[in-house]
């Protein structure tokens, strides 16, 4: 399966433009009182990503789109996920609608799995095109992060609004030959008794994210035997991965991963760059490292690898 001309659209908080193919504006956050309220009520919140999401995924996918010299006409599957807002119809409707595509396109919507959701999603177009070939996929990662900021005094709370940005990213996944990145094979891994260490949940006042202390730890014990293992089914070590893509979930995070595969700083200079650019905008936020990769024809094998509640890794090869 090769991917073609994946399109990045991060939604700027501040107006600017920290890099190619990135359209800013200003973020529209809900007003919220300063009296100690606890802000807009969740259903506002959600009154905000319904039109701003369908904004920024049109504008990576018809980017994704026209890089692959790909007609509306020609797309036989659309993948969208997010997991900072529900409505239905949803995005994915938005996207037919607005992009043009025929109504018979197959849709798929990976809901609510985090910042590992594009892994998933990958997958799916992965199964997609064994069954159909000839068809031609379209995958669309959005999230509006920024709608469920938190108005507490809970450091642990706080952490998510420092943290998580808004973004899109797409791309075009068709059975390809030639130059292009194609995906080999992917692996999930659920830890177990790691419920607790994060999670994402609804409250009555936006989403509320937790994210444990314990969890670059964690990481840092696990994640290098457990990609190990899973490359000697292809009969690759550590050392014979060219490139890596890791999930940019925070500093700590990828410092962790960093020690747990012995890689050193510049061996993840794209999430760096990524997160000092764009910020943890959760779904999209590994397409955005592997564009980075892509677009500095970095050499393959290529390993990406993203975390989230569950406590779930999952990992894409591409080669």
């Amino acid at each position: 399966m090769a991917w073609q001309h994946p399109s990045c659209t991060h939604k700027a908080t501040d107006g600017s433009q920290p890099g190619e193919s990135v359209t800013p504006q200003a973020t529209a956050h809900p007003t919220a009182p300063i009296n100690g309220a606890l802000g807009p009520s969740t259903a506002q919140r959600l009154a905000l990503y319904i039109p701003a999401a369908a904004q920024l995924a049109v504008q990576a996918a018809q980017q994704a789109l026209g890089e692959a010299c790909c007609s509306p006409a020609e797309v036989t599957h659309l993948i969208t996920a997010s997991c900072t807002g529900f409505y239905s119809p949803g995005v994915d409707i938005q996207l037919l609608r607005q992009l043009g595509l025929r109504t018979q396109v197959q849709r798929l919507h990976v809901g609510y799995m985090g910042c590992h959701a594009a892994v998933n999603a990958l997958r799916a177009a992965q199964g997609f095109l064994a069954c159909a070939p000839e068809g031609c996929v379209l995958l669309c990662c959005v999230e509006l992060c920024s709608v469920h900021w938190q108005l507490t005094s809970q450091p642990e709370k706080w952490l998510g609004n420092v943290l998580f940005a808004d973004g899109a990213a797409a791309l075009v996944l068709r059975r390809a030959a030639g130059e292009f990145w194609k995906l080999a094979d992917s692996a999930s891994y659920l830890l177990p008794e790691t419920e607790h260490l994060m999670a994402w949940m609804i409250g009555d006042h936006g989403f509320e994210m937790y994210l444990a202390p314990q969890l670059p730890g964690l990481l840092r014990r696990t994640v290098g035997s457990w990609v190990a293992d899973w490359l000697q089914r292809h009969r690759l070590t550590l050392e014979d991965i060219a490139s890596w893509a890791v999930h940019p979930g925070g500093p700590k995070i990828l410092q962790a991963v960093a020690a747990s595969l012995g890689l050193a700083a510049e061996q993840l200079q794209a999430s760096w760059q990524v997160l000092a650019n764009y910020g943890n905008m959760s779904s999209p936020t590994i397409l955005f490292v592997l564009n980075e990769l892509r677009r500095a024809q970095a050499p393959r094998p290529c390993v990406a690898l993203a975390f989230g509640p569950g406590l779930s890794l999952e990992a894409a090869l591409f080669v």
